[in-house]
């Protein structure tokens, strides 16, 4: 889009919220630049239900300034998709001291990263069979399919187990002595191919899972509804299917429960649903997906800051942004 702005004197975006190809999961937009060789004074942005042929663009519903679009929406023009009562709105609430973008108060990354997921995660069954040492093994979240209540605590990792789901994480620390039953398990047919695995065979020791945290949150990331903050009561590990969270050591006690509680409340509020969708970008088929930079710029505020008239704005615009990425 820079570049667009910096080499033509017209650029207009159509926004099209049915789909032009309903057999696809992805959605179209529709590019018009003109004048190349000149400069644009902001982004024409038309937003329509439905594709219809025609010989000329469609009537312009928005001309953005590049100020606009670039200081106070980040480069971004989902945003722009809400009708301007909501966005005055949002940025109303952004200057509001009792609010704060996600990034500002937590840590955020992603999980580790296994090279070989069916090899290095565990079921009861094989922790017993190969009598593979505790201290080797951490619980882990694998993915969001875990990742249902409001916290991840004891009960749920016993109900796993019950299961027999492959729910424990192999880890030995570099420069470990390796016991006999690990290195029976290492030396497995499936351990072969596991050492062969790019990510395996390009660290050492290829058995060695770097960056293994237990933060004091999981957010899913790839969400359909809306991406979901749990608090990691039993401080499972995570894999990369989910980001991890800590609250900042040197703004809060990142064990207080009263600091956890407020973010979960402010996550779930009507201001961070919002902030995800505004966030966020859509993958197609209603998904949506928050990296890490863009979890960091969630605004978190809550409800007590808002009017009950604001309330109605801020579900009218969660709404609206769930129509265009096509939530059921």
């Amino acid at each position: 889009m820079d570049y667009l702005l910096a080499n033509f004197g017209s650029v207009h975006v159509v926004a099209i919220r049915e789909k032009i190809f309903p057999q696809l999961s992805e959605d179209c937009w529709l590019l018009f630049a003109d004048r190349a060789g000149c400069q644009a004074d902001g982004i024409r942005l038309s937003k329509l239900e439905r594709f219809d042929p025609s010989g000329l663009p469609p009537a312009v519903s928005e001309l953005i300034s590049v100020e606009e679009w670039r200081v106070r929406w980040g480069g971004r023009l989902r945003p722009f998709l809400l009708p301007e009562r909501i966005r005055s709105l949002y940025k109303r609430i952004k200057t509001d001291s009792g609010a704060v973008q996600l990034g500002r108060i937590a840590q955020i990354g992603i999980g580790y990263v296994s090279g070989a997921n069916h090899f290095f995660h565990l079921r009861p069954s094989d922790v017993e069979r190969f009598r593979i040492p505790d201290k080797f093994l951490v619980p882990s979240i694998r993915n969001s399919r875990y990742v249902t209540g409001t916290e991840i605590n004891d009960a749920d990792i016993e109900r796993w187990t019950a299961k027999d789901e492959p729910v424990f994480l192999l880890r030995i620390p570099p420069r470990t002595q390796v016991p006999a039953t690990v290195q029976a398990y290492l030396d497995t047919e499936e351990g072969h191919r596991a050492r062969g695995s790019y990510k395996c065979r390009n660290r050492k020791p290829w058995y060695t899972v770097p960056d293994v945290r237990r933060p004091a949150f999981v957010l899913t990331y790839m969400s359909g509804r809306s991406p979901t903050l749990v608090a990691n009561r039993s401080r499972c590990t995570c894999t990369n299917a989910l980001l991890a969270v800590d609250l900042r050591p040197e703004l809060f006690d990142g064990g207080s429960d009263f600091c956890g509680q407020r973010l979960s409340a402010a996550w779930g509020s009507l201001v961070g649903r919002l902030s995800c969708e505004i966030e966020g970008h859509p993958l197609g088929g209603g998904m949506l997906k928050l990296e890490p930079g863009e979890a960091r710029n969630v605004l978190l505020a809550p409800d007590a800051v808002i009017e009950k008239p604001e309330s109605a704005l801020l579900d009218e615009g969660i709404e609206v942004m769930r129509q265009w990425r096509h939530v059921a």
